[in-house]
């Protein structure tokens, strides 16, 4: 969920995505004046654990919607109960039907 967004902001603009009760947040920002260059790995992960499966499919879909690619773990394990997506530039989310347990 966005909690904030800004533009413009000395050469800067971004969204913020979390929840306003946590301690934290993302944050996705674009720089107007200088490329930065891509630097991932298969193995630099956003991992999101959807325990359920209507949500995840959803998700799934949402994400493939918004240009993302379904592609193969590098990792086998995620496999297994997730779905690992790329984006544009490398990075890579997995999405994980189940719920995150220490």
């Amino acid at each position: 969920m966005p909690i904030g967004e800004f533009t413009d902001h000395e050469g800067f603009s971004g969204v913020m995505l979390g929840d306003e009760t946590l301690s934290w947040h993302l944050e996705f920002t674009h720089c107007h004046h200088h490329p930065v260059k891509p630097a991932s790995t298969a193995e630099d992960l956003l991992v999101l654990y959807l325990p359920s499966e209507a949500d995840w499919q959803q998700r799934c879909l949402s994400l493939t919607r918004a240009g993302f690619t379904r592609v193969t773990s590098f990792n086998p394990y995620w496999a297994e109960n997730g779905a690992t997506f790329q984006d544009k530039d490398g990075y890579r989310t997995v999405l994980q039907h189940g719920t995150w347990r220490l």
